[in-house]
């Protein structure tokens, strides 16, 4: 059996699986190798220290096949014509879930039909071996996606395709066969457009191609560890986990397809879910409700952490019962008690504020300092109200000889948003034509 035999077969073979797409590229290392390091040294990876010590395995694919010959890259779609029911944007009490993570785990999925498209080659040629990578490992995938012919990085950082789109799953199969290797993507058809760039409510992108995970949605609600920064609680903008903002504006996801695979359907309750209700499941409620879903990722612990920032920004009043409930259990993680302390201080309502009196001396350090804090802010936001109410006297004006000094330059405020960077050029990662390769996102961020 010729090469070229033998791979039109192995592709025949990945779409009767029900792969979307599949390619081909040679076990080179990969392009974008040199911009990942600079990414990591500018800091762009945020908490993300598993990305530092993967540093070594990344710069080629020996590092976890010695014998590696060729990368099968494949992909599937799991994107949805629609984004949600539309409940979260009517109801202050829901929250939104990345449209990849809705349905069941993606991993298994692809690990499962990976697996499969290696024993179909073992049986053709039995001293085939391999290795079947799903998002776990420390591949740079979308460089490989590209060498394969599979699309091009955008300037969101996610892999395009023309037809398909964005939404869609990478898996890869890393094999000591030789293959007829298909030819790269060399043509970014981004043009001049930046609606990704310019959509981003939290100016997460420092400039095309480079994503800034400090300043990401997704990474705040799926990747990071312990609470969150005041900027990042005040800026998730109804997530709950993941983001999908800069995908959902991309031209090229306008006409894609939906996803054929009823696996990735979404389950009604990861569509606009009810974030009060959340707060009132039990732990094995929970444990059941993420079993098999990629939502396990960010943990019961993460999920409500999220949710009570959401609610409490949004200043729920409907809320109040459930935050006080998880802040009264002494049992509950410190990080759930810490964050709904913080949204009862937000919403500071007279409910809200007698629980956060019930706990100023909590035995739990995150705790107490969280309460000592929501109370402040409480009293700050009920002496704003009586005043906009009349019960209280305006603030005195300064007299006409007291200079106050100038405002604050724009995004110079400590708690805010630096100002957006579009329309800068990329600082680490020229686009495919300028010559070089973008920076990959290395997680989810919609991953």
């Amino acid at each position: 059996m010729s090469l070229q035999d033998l791979t039109d077969r192995l592709k025949a073979e990945a779409v009767r699986l029900g792969f979307d797409q599949v390619g081909i590229a040679p076990a080179v290392a990969p392009p974008g190798y040199p911009d990942f390091l600079r990414w990591l040294a500018a800091g762009h990876a945020a908490g993300m220290d598993y990305l530092r010590r993967q540093e070594p395995s990344r710069a080629h694919p020996a590092a976890l096949l010695g014998e590696v010959r060729s990368i099968i890259m494949v992909s599937l779609v799991y994107g949805s014509n629609a984004s949600g029911s539309g409940a979260a944007a009517s109801s202050p009490a829901r929250g939104k879930v990345a449209r990849y993570a809705r349905g069941v785990d993606y991993h298994r999925v692809l690990w499962d039909k990976l697996e499969q498209l290696l024993g179909w080659l073992h049986a053709q040629r039995p001293e085939a071996t391999g290795r079947a990578v799903v998002d776990t490992a420390p591949l740079l995938e979308r460089d490989y996606a590209q060498l394969a012919g599979l699309g091009w990085i955008g300037k969101n950082t996610m892999l395009i395709h023309r037809r398909l789109g964005s939404f869609t799953f990478l898996g890869a199969l890393l094999t000591n066969l030789e293959f007829a290797y298909d030819r790269p993507h060399q043509v970014n058809h981004c043009g001049s457009c930046t609606r990704c760039l310019d959509a981003c409510p939290t100016d997460a992108f420092a400039g095309p191609y480079e994503l800034d995970a400090r300043r990401c949605i997704s990474y705040w609600t799926i990747e990071h560890r312990g609470m969150l920064s005041e900027e990042a609680a005040e800026n998730l903008h109804g997530w709950v986990f993941g983001c999908d903002i800069c995908q959902d504006v991309c031209p090229w996801n306008r006409k894609a397809p939906s996803g054929r695979l009823g696996a990735f359907a979404a389950r009604p309750d990861w569509i606009d879910p009810d974030l009060i209700e959340w707060l009132e499941l039990d732990p094995a409620a929970w444990r059941a409700k993420l079993a098999g879903t990629a939502l396990a990722r960010a943990k019961r612990v993460g999920l409500l952490r999220n949710a009570a920032h959401v609610l409490g920004h949004r200043r729920v009043p409907t809320a109040v019962p459930a935050l006080a409930g998880r802040l009264d259990d002494l049992g509950e993680h410190p990080q759930v008690r810490a964050a709904a302390a913080w949204a009862l201080g937000r919403i500071a309502t007279q409910a809200a504020r007698d629980a956060l009196d019930r706990h100023q001396d909590d035995p739990e350090p995150q705790v107490a300092a969280a309460v000592g804090t929501a109370r402040h802010h409480g009293r700050r936001i009920q002496g704003e109200q009586g005043r906009a109410d009349g019960l209280e006297p305006p603030a005195r004006s300064l007299p006409p000889e007291v200079d106050s000094g100038p405002p604050p330059p724009i995004g110079e405020d400590p708690g805010g948003i630096p100002p957006q960077s579009v329309g800068q050029p990329p600082s680490a990662a020229p686009g495919p034509a300028e010559g070089g390769w973008p920076t990959p996102s290395p997680f989810r961020g919609s991953i």
